[in-house]
Parts: structure tokens; C-alpha cells; sequence
């Protein structure tokens, strides 16, 4: 092994001996760090890109001669006088070497693929216009004895941008077959909606795809009336969206295809339920911003529950955002869990000095840090293993690592399992966020940010009544510190571990019936991405002391998400896969609030960020209170927990309602009674 230093690629290896196939690489010895060997793939290069220039070059004199020629031949009818033919032969090497230089300059030769764009034309007529000037002025005042004619002039700058343009754009028709009709058989007719930049865009990306998208577009569709019967990209606009179904039946469309945020959940909702009926398939594509964030790949796919729900894109104030993160070591706990994982992707879009994500999970922190170290950022990040409820273990890594910024979002969730654990529910809730905002005082951190819940308003459940408390004692800490303390409070997100989306997803894989707990049930809904940059954004703007609330839109009932979630698997919800209606469990509530009993909401800078403005608490009650909880939960004391959260709650009304399933053959009844 001796004098191995390093792996560089080569066309050759021991297998060609063999009569295998070689290896990509290979061992060289010698190699000088930094020193670059130059590759037989770099040498292939340098020569295809003169064999390419120098086709180029003699493809191009012959044309630019002819048409020197036909501009004669077109100035004098075919019959050209002796004096101007002489005059004709002096100049054409010259005219000819002059564009070869001028269009080379301008690159032509790098320009002949099928993505030609007007940019080009407008290269075409400079090009065409200097060689002529330049010319014209060697003609004037150098070469010819006897002069160009200007007509002749005029005649070859019009030829030239004809038939250069001419052979340009046949050389696109040819990648795009276009115009070749009997080529259209066994494609998908399709409709675009939006007749806009993003439609164009999407019908240039599908007609220069050489056949990997089996779609033909026969017509876009919009929302604006006034735009139908214009045409893009021969392409016309045959009518709105509210004539979808009848538009869709007439052109025989196969498929819709519509670009993610391009429409309303509401919208999309009733594209669906139009166009199902008649076996058109809506499909949808990512947003020029996911495109860019490399989160996606530009592939069509189908409607999916969060286009359903889809809300207005999230505008973050990323200067102020910037300000507050770029350059600071930044601590995120429960970064396993779904919405501590999106603040830390959301986090890698900015520049912090440090990453330190905290989470018990371990296989949760090891597909964590390999997403992570894919992403190809330079944000240095540390992935560590640690329970937030051992305090000795948290003070050494707030210590190692003096993080001036804490993201709190370690804890547990799921109300009806937590109901039968109060003692758990007061130490991974209560204590936990007492410890850390204890810790946190004494370590000198910044500003510290508590994930909290919607369910924590007026709570019925021990879940909610943890973390209305945990409010409490991080809202009691405001003037004891100059770490600034911020709540931020919001709904369920979409599609998160556990939550209903995955478990609906689950039943109707294995054939149903669906379940949902009451026909009345409502829940607000906002996507994972949305509330994590919501909760970076309220950290950033919010004071110490404040509860803000996050703008969770419209409540949504759960058994329309159900509905919607069959239709979306190209099912029919009472026929194919049945909707039974259990009963509420324990501690579950038919709707949730965003806000207490006579709490002021306020506007903040933010338009999706709301102050919750409730009031503050004596400090040295609350941390009695507190006190009091964790040592019940210590001595394994349900019944004192109930009662000392109910003392520091006064909205805190537990209840235990009726478990019994229902029996509900027809449930459309059901629904519409609800």
C-alpha cells in the first residue's frame, strides 16, 4: 500500500486485463495535494468543442456565400451585369470572413440547440446589422474599386435574418415535432389551468420534453374571463374554471394539470369533485419556489389532501429574521419530532453560527442528521442525544455549548394516551419546560421560544392543561431575566406523526371503515412548513412575556378531511369505504380555540401573527403552583394533579364523555344532520 495517495478516475484498470469492463477509478501514487491531473474526459472536451467550431465554420460560409449571391441574383432578376459581378467576386471572401467573425463573437456557433428564445432573434438582427455596417465600410473605403449596391446591402441583411432565423427555428420544430400531427397518437389531451408566466412555462417544459411527458395540451383554463381565446404558444384559452366539467367532456381531456399554490384549497376542492365524475385525473406539479429549493423534482403527481387545504404562502420579514439568527448558536429540542425537524430545515436556509438539535430519539437524530448533511449547506450542526427531563444532562450541553437561542418543542401530543398518564404529562410538559426556562436564566440564553398548542385554550384534557401551564410559568419569567421569552400558540399541522391524516391514510390503504370521532368534530389545520416558519417569524418579532398566536384560517371538519381523503384515493366514501363515527374521547373537545375567555387578540407587525394579550400572573404563585404539580406527579398522585392544575387553570374543566362506539350505517344522514 505503499505510495497510495489518492483515487482519481481513469478509463483503465486491472479489469481490461481480464476482459471485464473497467473501473471508474483507479489508484495513482505521487500525487501532489492541490495538483490537478489533467483527465482523458478534459482532452475529450478541448478537441469536441473544435470539431464542433470548425463544423460550425464550414457549414456557415457556403450559406452566408449563397446568400451573398441570391442577393445579387434577387437585385438584378437572375441577370447580373458584368461590372457587378466582378464587384460580387472581390467582395465575397471578405463578406464571408466578416460574419463568420461577427457571428462567432456573438456565439452563434454555441446557439444551435432547440431552445431558442426571442433573446436570439434579437441577437440575430445585431449580428446581421454590424457585419453589414462593417461591410459596408471595408466596401467604401478599402476593397471594391466599383461599389455594393445599397439595395444588394439591404437584400442580404434581410435574407440572412430570414434564412438564419428560418434554419434556427427548424431546427426547434424538429426537437419539438410540433407540427408533425400523426406524432400526437397515444398522448394524454391535457388542460392547463393558470394562462399565465407559470402555464407558459409548464407548456414549454412539456413540448420540449421529447416525449417523457406523454401530455398533449390542447387549451389552458383561468379564472379571468377576459383571457379566453387568447392563445399562448398556439395553445388557446378555451374558457374559466367554472365550465371545467363541460370543457374537459368536449376536448376529451385525460388529465389537469395545475402548479402547487396556483389555486385555493376551496378551488381545488371543487376541480376535484367536477372533474372525478368524468374520470379526469387532476395532477399537480411543485411551485417555481420548491423548484428552487431543490425540495422537489419537476414531476406531475396527484391531488394530494394538502391542496385541499391549501392557504396563502407564508411572506417571512427575512431581514428581520436574518438579524435575529444569522451569526448565533441556536439550540432546538424535540428536533425528531415533526415540527422541531421543519424549524431546523427552515433554520438551514439562514446562516447561524452553530446548530444544536436535542432529541431522545435515536432513530429519529440519526435520519435527522443524514437529511441534514445532504442538503449541501454550510450551516455546521450538531445532532445529540438527550432527554430534556434530565436536567444534569442539559446543563452540560447548555454549557458546552452556550446557545444564545432556544427553539422548545420536546413533548408529548396525543391527548387520550396522556390521559391515562397525568403524572408523565406534568414531567415530559411542566417540568421539562420549567427546567429548560430555569436553565436557560442561568446560562445566559437570549431569547427562548415555547411550542405550544391550541389545546391549551380553555383546556378540557390534561395534555392541554400541561401546556396551558407551561405558558404560564415561561410568561412568569419575564421580568426575572433579561432572557426574553416568547409562546407561540397554534393548531394541528397537517400530516404530522400521528395526527389523523396518516392514521385516514392507514384505513383507507386496508380497506376501510374510516373513523372519526364525531360527526360535528372541527379542527384548525396548517402545514408543517407554513407553522414552522410562522413560529421562526414570531420569535423574532415577539416581546417577553408574550403569548402570539398564529393564523390558523378557517376551522376544517374532520369528516369532510375523511370525504375528501377517499375521493382522493378514487374511492367513494359509504360505498366503497365506509365512515363509522366512534365517540369523543376523554379529553377531547368538539372544537378548538385559538384564544382564553376574555383574552384580547391584538395585531402584531406580522399579518399571520396575533398577540395573545391575556393577564400576567404573580410569579411567586405560579412557581408555588408549578412546584406543587411536579411533586404530585413525583409521589404518582392523579387526583392532586387534577386539582392544583385546576387551582392555576380556572378554565380547566376535565371531562370524561361517553367512549361507546356508534353504530352509523348511514352516515350521509349523519352529515347533513350535523
Amino acid at each position: 500500500m505503499d505510495g497510495i495517495q489518492g483515487l482519481q478516475k481513469s478509463p483503465h484498470s486491472l479489469a481490461d486485463s481480464f476482459g471485464e469492463k473497467a473501473s471508474p477509478y483507479h489508484w495513482t501514487s505521487g500525487t501532489i495535494p492541490g495538483e490537478r491531473i489533467a483527465r482523458p474526459s478534459d482532452w475529450n472536451h478541448t478537441l469536441g468543442r473544435i470539431l464542433r467550431d470548425t463544423l460550425w465554420l464550414a457549414f456557415m460560409a457556403p450559406i452566408f456565400g449563397g446568400i451573398f449571391y441570391l442577393a445579387y441574383w434577387l437585385r438584378f432578376d437572375g441577370e447580373i451585369p458584368a461590372a457587378n459581378w466582378a464587384s460580387f467576386q472581390r467582395m465575397w471572401p471578405w463578406l464571408i470572413l466578416t460574419k463568420l467573425t461577427i457571428f462567432g463573437g456573438f456565439r452563434f456557433h454555441r446557439g444551435w440547440s432547440r431552445y431558442v428564445t426571442f433573446y436570439d432573434l434579437v441577437s440575430l438582427v445585431q449580428a446581421t446589422t454590424i457585419s453589414v455596417v462593417v461591410i459596408t465600410l471595408v466596401d467604401r473605403l478599402w476593397v471594391s474599386q466599383r461599389f455594393i449596391p445599397r439595395s444588394v446591402l439591404l437584400l442580404d441583411w434581410g435574407v440572412t435574418l430570414v434564412g438564419i432565423g428560418g434554419i434556427r427555428a427548424m431546427w426547434r420544430m424538429l426537437h419539438e415535432r410540433s407540427w408533425l400531427p400523426f406524432l400526437y397518437r397515444g398522448k394524454i389531451p391535457t388542460f392547463i389551468v393558470g394562462a399565465n408566466d407559470a402555464g407558459e412555462a409548464l407548456l414549454r417544459t412539456i413540448t420540449r420534453s421529447n416525449g417523457r411527458w406523454n401530455y398533449l395540451v390542447v387549451g389552458f383554463v383561468d379564472e379571468d374571463a377576459r383571457r379566453v381565446g387568447a392563445c399562448i404558444g398556439g395553445v388557446p384559452v378555451v374558457g374559466t374554471l367554472e365550465e371545467i366539467d363541460r370543457l374537459a367532456e368536449k376536448y376529451e381531456v385525460g388529465e389537469i394539470l395545475i402548479l402547487s399554490d396556483t389555486l385555493s384549497g376551496r378551488q381545488v376542492r371543487r376541480l376535484v369533485e367536477q372533474t372525478q365524475q368524468l374520470g379526469v385525473r387532476v395532477r399537480v406539479l411543485p411551485s417555481y419556489e420548491q423548484i428552487l429549493s431543490g425540495r422537489v423534482t419537476i414531476r406531475p403527481r396527484p391531488v394530494a389532501i394538502e391542496d385541499l387545504l391549501r392557504r396563502e404562502p407564508v411572506q417571512l420579514d427575512l431581514e428581520n429574521i436574518r438579524h435575529w439568527i444569522d451569526g448565533r448558536r441556536i439550540l432546538v429540542t424535540g428536533s425528531a419530532g415533526s415540527i422541531g425537524s421543519e424549524i431546523c430545515r427552515q433554520l438551514f436556509q439562514f446562516a447561524p453560527s452553530l446548530l444544536v438539535l436535542i432529541d431522545r430519539s435515536e432513530t429519529g437524530q440519526f435520519f435527522l442528521e443524514r437529511e441534514l448533511q445532504n442538503l449541501g449547506r454550510k450551516v455546521p450542526f450538531e445532532v445529540l442525544l438527550a432527554d430534556v427531563l434530565d436536567r444534569s444532562r442539559m446543563e452540560y450541553l447548555l454549557g458546552k455549548y452556550q446557545p444564545e437561542i432556544v427553539f422548545h418543542a420536546a413533548a408529548y401530543k396525543h391527548v387520550p394516551l396522556l390521559e391515562r398518564h397525568p403524572t408523565e404529562a406534568v414531567k415530559n410538559i411542566v417540568q421539562a419546560t420549567r427546567q429548560l426556562a430555569d436553565l436557560a436564566i442561568e446560562k445566559g440564553v437570549g431569547a427562548f421560544v415555547l411550542i405550544s398548542t391550541d389545546k391549551a385554550v380553555n383546556p378540557t384534557s390534561l395534555m392541554g392543561a400541561c401546556k396551558r401551564a407551561a405558558e404560564i410559568y415561561v410568561q412568569s419569567l419575564r421580568d426575572r431575566s433579561s432572557c426574553r421569552f416568547v409562546t407561540v400558540r397554534f393548531g394541528n399541522v397537517l400530516d404530522s406523526a400521528g395526527s389523523v391524516v396518516p392514521l385516514f391514510r392507514q384505513q383507507i390503504a386496508e380497506g376501510g371503515p374510516v373513523t372519526v370521532t364525531d360527526p360535528r368534530m372541527t379542527r384548525y389545520f396548517m402545514t408543517i412548513p407554513e407553522a414552522a416558519k410562522l413560529v421562526i417569524q414570531a420569535g423574532a418579532i415577539g416581546r417577553s412575556g408574550e403569548i402570539l398566536l398564529l393564523d390558523m384560517g378557517e376551522p376544517v371538519r374532520i369528516v369532510d378531511l375523511a370525504e375528501d381523503m377517499i375521493r382522493l384515493s378514487g374511492l367513494r366514501p359509504g360505498v366503497d369505504i365506509d365512515i363509522v363515527f366512534t365517540g369523543i374521547r376523554p379529553g377531547e373537545k368538539l372544537y378548538e380555540e385559538l384564544h382564553l375567555t376574555g383574552e384580547q387578540r391584538l395585531a402584531t407587525s406580522h399579518p399571520k401573527i396575533m398577540l395573545a394579550d391575556c393577564k400576567r400572573r404573580d410569579p411567586e404563585s405560579v412557581r408555588s403552583a408549578i412546584q406543587r404539580l411536579e411533586q404530585s406527579a413525583e409521589q404518582h398522585q392523579p387526583e392532586r394533579i387534577l386539582q392544583t392544575l385546576q387551582e392555576l387553570i380556572p378554565q380547566f374543566q376535565p371531562q370524561k364523555p361517553e367512549t361507546r362506539p356508534i353504530e352509523l350505517f348511514d352516515w350521509e344522514d349523519q352529515r347533513r344532520a350535523a
